[in-house]
């Protein structure tokens, strides 16, 4: 007979997860309108307030390249307030459980993360990534891949120093939006590479939607034979073929713990345009219509892990709720299906009844609940022919 049981069938399945949203940092930055620094320090509270441990704040990158980030030292300011920690406090939540992290693709921008600690007001976290394709890699960084890993192997030594945490980002794990095909295996290696030159977790990324659910499974299934602790791995996914939701069930089946989202499914490349005015951004955008761009959605992917029974941590409804005002915020319809539809409701909606079935089932002498004629067996009696 068929295992019924997801758990058995799936023995690495987590029965809790750590989803850390990236929204302010990832969702803004490839907006082409800048998003008020009111605005962002609005939903990184809000964000925290209904469940985040885990929070990409900004990038510490050059301001004139991706002026999105122009507020990055007021935000972290903020965040390392008295006023925030005591806003934290009389809400029950621990700070110091509260990891911000800030991206800084380059040496420079570790030593500017380096120098706000110093002060104080630095992240936790720092990021830096490589991809596997190393046409996808210089456009974003501007190295190869041999430089870059020798910068990143400095920067992670200056990171650990200063008491710092660094992420190593994997990107084009199942494809490249610039030379097509990867392999998986190449993504193993460098995640072990990470590892060897001091990385304490590796984000897994699929920044342009190329990953179907089987190579997903393929992958993760591969990472945790290689390095099975879960602690050190973080799925992203970007949605460009509304499948990505899949990949999120394939990442769990294979027992990935840790997940990235952003309300609405911001996200995408540094803009290339902001506000009235064009920037560098990192060049040409990789897709032709801009509806198919960005994450799963923090609130879709909420309410899928919720129906699971997966332990999650966040207030679900105060996320629909953040995913509403968020859509108020930019001016347009998101992508997140839950805000509207909210989820699955058990007790069903009464309200959209016919009326008068009680009376019916009474007139034809049928009992409350009764689903079948009185007549027919408690059972039905399959046909020979169908039966297994």
């Amino acid at each position: 007979m068929t295992e019924y049981d997801y758990w058995k069938i799936f023995p690495r399945m987590p029965r809790k997860v750590t989803i850390g949203d990236i929204t302010v940092r990832d969702g803004f930055q490839h907006e082409e309108r800048f998003v008020s620094t009111a605005a962002k320090i609005y939903y990184l509270e809000e964000l925290i307030f209904a469940g985040c441990r885990n929070i990409e704040v900004t990038n510490l990158g050059n301001p004139h390249l991706m002026p999105q980030f122009r507020d990055a030292e007021e935000l972290l300011a903020h965040l390392r307030s008295d006023t925030f920690r005591k806003r934290c406090a009389s809400r029950g939540i621990a700070y110091d459980d509260i990891c911000l992290t800030a991206v800084t693709i380059r040496e420079t921008a570790v030593e500017r993360a380096i120098e706000l600690a110093k002060r104080g007001v630095g992240p936790d976290r720092l990021l830096m990534m490589v991809s596997t394709e190393e046409q996808h890699h210089f456009a974003n960084s501007g190295c190869t891949l041999p430089e870059y890993w020798q910068e990143a192997e400095r920067s992670i030594k200056k990171c650990n120093d200063a008491g710092l945490k660094m992420c190593g980002t994997v990107s084009t794990i199942w494809g490249s939006p610039i030379a097509g095909a990867t392999d998986m295996r190449d993504a193993v290696e460098f995640t072990r590479r990470w590892l060897e030159i001091g990385a304490h977790d590796i984000e897994h990324a699929d920044h342009d939607g190329s990953a179907s659910a089987p190579d997903v499974y393929r992958y993760f299934s591969m990472i945790l034979d290689a390095i099975p602790d879960t602690r050190l791995h973080i799925a992203h996914f970007h949605e460009t073929k509304r499948v990505a939701s899949a990949s999120v069930l394939a990442a769990l089946q294979a027992g990935i713990t840790h997940f990235e989202a952003t309300l609405g499914g911001l996200g995408g490349q540094p803009a290339n345009f902001l506000d009235d005015c064009p920037v560098k951004g990192t060049g040409d955008y990789y897709y032709k219509d801009p509806r198919y761009v960005g994450l799963v959605t923090l609130e879709d992917t909420l309410v899928q892990i919720d129906e699971m029974g997966i332990d999650h941590g966040w207030d679900l409804d105060r996320v629909l709720v953040l995913g509403k005002q968020l859509e108020k915020t930019l001016g347009k319809r998101l992508r997140s299906e839950a805000v509207i539809n909210g989820r699955t409701q058990k007790d069903g909606h009464p309200a959209f009844g016919r009326p008068g079935l009680a009376k019916v089932k009474e007139k034809q002498g049928e009992a409350p609940g009764q689903k079948f004629p009185s007549h027919w067996a408690p059972q039905a009696i399959l046909p020979e022919k169908y039966r297994p």
